[in-house]
């Protein structure tokens, strides 16, 4: 198994800038996973896949508006902070004054020990945060730091809201639209630099009537990082370390899905990330589903895995040699995978955080 066995090629104008007119109205590639079957939907349409004691388990986490454009204090240079993760640091959390990994450009003017800061101004033109430059963050990748947040004002929160943006993937390109379209509509506590984005096209009215229909709804939640839109460099995929993000399963969602599968019912995860949860979340040795509450996870899917929560997948179309790439293979097959995605280059699907998605069952 290379890398290179999980490649494809994306067409460029294939890459969505924006997302569809509206959310459930997207195409929907429905393939099924044993013999490579398609079917080309309409997402609406996923009722018809699923049966009264299914159950949807969806990543509710909320994008954070981590994205701040700002400038060097003493130059006023352009400089650009990313927010990737909080961690500790010399003194004690505030409300006013955190630390946080960041990711900055450009790098070489933004080094720890050089005394740089970054200001980010609000509307008005004053300043409502700083970003000092303190350390290296361990392990990090290049370009990663450790900078002290810290605001005039009431709150980082409401700093974050004055300042911040909500950052989108590096290949949507001058999107200008309104950026509540990159949140999923049950989103609810802001924790990711990345929306869940197979969440993207179900409205309320869609889950309303999946539910009216018999199926469940549940959610976990993982704090999805930047990592997700990097693909593997190492030649061999098993060389390469996944990035470690956090994830919550609640009781309930253990519940949900263990009433499930006694009834005879289906599980159907709504985007990696929830794949990622529920199987981080199995225990072994019980043999069972298990509640997690923001525990770390670097589990790394390849084929050959076998799954233990996950029946169903709800996924967008990923990146070619990407990890999701690999996870989505282990749910099928690769050579499945690769021909649904020739079928959907064929077809002209959009591709992508906001382009068409894919039913696996």
């Amino acid at each position: 198994m290379r890398t290179a066995d999980f490649d494809y090629d994306l067409p460029e104008e294939l890459i969505a800038q924006e997302p569809a007119a509206v959310r459930d109205r997207c195409r929907l590639l429905v393939m099924d996973r044993a013999t490579g079957a398609l079917e080309d939907r309409v997402f609406c349409d996923i009722a018809d896949y699923l049966r009264p004691g299914d159950v949807l388990v969806a990543n509710e986490t909320r994008v954070m508006p981590a994205r701040l454009l700002g400038a060097k204090r003493g130059t006023g240079g352009a400089a650009e902070v990313f927010l990737l993760r909080e961690t500790g640091g010399p003194e004690p959390r505030t409300n006013r004054v955190a630390f946080w990994e960041v990711l900055v450009r450009p790098g070489k003017r933004l080094k720890p020990g050089s005394g740089a800061v970054v200001d980010f101004t609000d509307a008005g033109g004053q300043v409502a945060l700083s970003a000092e430059i303190i350390d290296w963050a361990p392990g990090g990748q290049k370009g990663e730091r450790v900078a002290r947040l810290s605001t005039p004002l009431a709150s980082l929160d409401e700093a974050l809201h004055a300042v911040g943006h909500t950052p989108l993937p590096p290949y949507i390109r001058d999107y200008a639209g309104d950026e509540e379209l990159y949140q999923t509509v049950y989103s609810r506590r802001e924790s990711s630099a990345a929306a869940p984005t197979a969440g993207l096209h179900f409205t309320p009215g869609l889950i309303e009537a999946l539910k009216a229909q018999g199926v469940e709804w549940a959610t976990v939640e993982l704090e999805v990082g930047l990592d997700t839109f990097r693909v593997v460099d190492e030649d061999d995929p098993a060389d390469h370390a996944i990035h470690t993000e956090f994830y919550t399963v609640p009781p309930a969602t253990v519940e949900a899905v263990e009433r499930c599968h006694e009834r005879g019912g289906r599980v159907f995860a709504v985007g990696t990330t929830s794949v990622r949860s529920l199987e981080s979340a199995w225990n072994a040795e019980a043999g069972a589903l298990r509640p997690r509450e923001r525990e770390a996870t670097s589990l790394y899917i390849l084929p050959g895995y076998e799954f233990h929560v996950v029946d169903g997948l709800v996924t967008n179309f990923h990146v070619p040699k990407s990890t999701l790439m690999m996870l989505v293979s282990a749910f099928s097959s690769r050579e499945r995978i690769l021909a649904a995605y020739a079928h959907a280059v064929e077809e002209r699907y959009r591709l992508l955080s906001f382009g068409d998605a894919m039913l696996i069952r």
